[in-house]
């Protein structure tokens, strides 16, 4: 089992793994989002920016639990 990264170097900044999986959270939500609004299907839902809302933080567990965290 490879041992869970304390940080990343990315140019000589030290960067948290929560906030690497925040941002790829943020882009998979935003991804998702766009398709949503290209097929017409956000628009069964009630409140979308809820729904972005909840995609952004489906996604960033997700990606820190299974991508980062392993």
């Amino acid at each position: 089992m490879l041992p869970i990264p304390h940080e990343f170097a990315i140019g000589g900044v030290y960067l948290p793994p929560m906030l690497i999986a925040a941002i790829l959270g943020v882009l998979a939500a935003i991804v998702s989002s766009r398709l949503l609004n290209r097929y017409r299907l956000s628009r069964h839902f009630f409140y979308p920016p809820l729904v972005m809302l909840a995609m952004m933080t489906i996604y960033t567990v997700l990606i820190g639990t299974f991508i980062i965290g392993s």
